[in-house]
């Protein structure tokens, strides 16, 4: 039996713009993405701490270091600039697996830069 257990998650980053005239997704700094396991075109939930909007997307990569995490399309009505965001990616695995899985989990600082 597989189960969805949660895969990656970056916790408390900062929306640093919104694009609405945008195709959709979420732009999202690469090394985030990298700290946090995190592919292109993966199906990330965004939870928006601020408004407690909940919205899944897809993510693409955004500048090194240059700390981006941008909601694009519809999505930019559900955040403002300067909103605190979670993002959670999931995992299908086998059950077993799932008693001893770990996810991989980062904090960034209030810059959405990686903590050293």
């Amino acid at each position: 039996m597989l189960i969805e257990v949660m895969k990656s998650k970056i916790h408390r980053v900062k929306i640093t713009q919104a694009e609405l005239h945008y195709v959709g997704s979420i732009t999202v700094d690469e090394d985030l993405m990298d700290a946090a396991d995190i592919v292109e075109n993966e199906k990330v939930q965004v939870v928006n701490i601020n408004n407690g909007e909940r919205l899944e997307t897809y993510v693409i990569k955004g500048k090194r270091g240059s700390g981006e995490v941008c909601l694009n399309g519809p999505a930019a009505r559900l955040a403002q600039v300067g909103d605190v965001v979670i993002l959670i990616s999931y995992a299908l695995i086998d059950k077993t697996e799932g008693k001893t899985h770990k996810p991989t989990v980062i904090f960034p600082d209030a810059s959405n830069k990686l903590l050293k």
